[in-house]
């Protein structure tokens, strides 16, 4: 056996082989790659539109919460004024309803003052005549007198 002979035989086996493999088997091996290339590709882009989509919701997130906590504090000072005002209100009522009180309160002082006033002239004029009857030692007829009566009660 030669050796050239055997090197040249394997020479060409190889040859043929790698051919074989250009030829039948590293086109679909290639295409896989090609293909696993462009997912993970694609992978990567989705994960960065992702991370995207995520910042652009933690910022809409974010004004939200913004606009959500200026609602409440207008809420609530609107709460505060309209109780405030609810309070000036009662206060009001509150008020009025005293003065009302006491408005009535001092007309029935003077009607009462006015009718203590007329019972006690009526009980002067009274003792006058009781007084004038011992004085006089006679009884004073009060039908007679009744106009001196009426001015003594005025003048007093």
């Amino acid at each position: 056996m030669n050796l050239n002979l055997t090197l040249i035989g394997q020479l060409i086996a190889f040859t043929i082989f790698v051919i074989f493999c250009m030829k039948y088997v590293w086109p679909p091996i290639s295409g896989a790659l090609a293909e696993r290339q462009k997912k993970i590709a694609e992978g990567l882009d989705a994960a960065d539109k992702a991370a995207r989509d995520l910042e652009n919701a933690k910022s809409q997130i974010e004004d939200e919460l913004k606009q959500a906590r200026t609602q409440v504090t207008e809420l609530l000072e609107q709460a505060n004024k309209r109780s405030s005002q609810i309070v000036e209100e009662a206060q009001d009522k509150a008020r009025a309803e005293a003065e009302k009180i006491m408005a009535s309160a001092q007309a029935q002082i003077a009607q009462d003052a006015a009718q203590a006033r007329e019972a006690l002239r009526a009980d002067v004029a009274k003792l006058a005549v009781v007084g004038a009857e011992r004085v006089l030692g006679a009884t004073v007829d009060q039908a007679a007198h009744k106009k001196l009566l009426a001015e003594l009660a005025n003048e007093l």
